[in-house]
């Protein structure tokens, strides 16, 4: 079992920055890829970034290229997304996702299916 804890939601304007962090505990973090999703009101929960469980390879949404970053500190066992430039279609509950090394290839979850763990989900509101 992974327990993961998000934190650093907010309320910020266009243009502007938010850091997500998410605190994973229970079972060895290295072990898993890890990785971000979104759920805006009425819409379905997508994909926006992960980051591998070993190499730390990284994959985005189209969408976010070039203003969001992942990354992850397996000693501290957390992993962060960097939110620049901020858009207010970026408005969504964002979640935290583990999927075990053995799926998609150890690269991180890039669908629902290949979570197997999520966090309680922190509010991010951009204003424009």
């Amino acid at each position: 079992q992974v327990q993961l804890v998000e934190s650093g939601g907010g309320l910020v304007q266009a243009g502007g920055s938010l850091r997500l962090s998410c605190a994973a505990s229970g079972r060895t973090f290295s072990n898993y890829g890890m990785g971000w999703f979104r759920q805006a009101p009425g819409k379905e929960r997508e994909f926006v970034a992960s980051i591998s469980w070993s190499t730390s390879m990284t994959y985005y949404l189209d969408s976010v290229k070039g203003r969001f970053t992942i990354s992850r500190d397996n000693a501290k066992n957390t992993v962060s997304l960097q939110m620049n430039s901020l858009k207010p279609e970026d408005t969504a509950v964002y979640y935290c996702a583990a999927a075990d090394y053995r799926r998609n290839y150890g690269l991180g979850p890039r669908r629902i299916s290949d979570v197997d763990y999520w966090g309680q989900g922190t509010q991010v509101t951009v204003s424009s």
